[in-house]
């Protein structure tokens, strides 16, 4: 695995962390985004890279920093 995949990979791996710490499921947070369960799912295994704008999304909705879910 090259080393672009492995940080992609930590990036879905900490959004379904955080995710699941704030009690909210793919579901929820999936509709508070506008996008599809499917889609979140594929960001959070790696499946599908995350836009910046959506990272920014994700991060305001999560209730943290950017960084915090870039900090590997």
């Amino acid at each position: 695995m090259d080393n672009k995949t492995t940080k992609i990979l930590q990036l879905g791996r900490k959004i379904f962390k955080v995710r699941k710490e704030k009690g909210l499921s793919q579901n929820q947070l999936a509709e508070m985004l506008d996008i599809s369960r499917e889609h979140l799912a594929k960001i959070e295994t790696a499946k599908r890279c995350i836009s910046l704008g959506l990272l920014i999304e994700v991060a305001d909705k999560l209730e943290i920093k950017v960084s915090d879910l870039i900090d590997f």
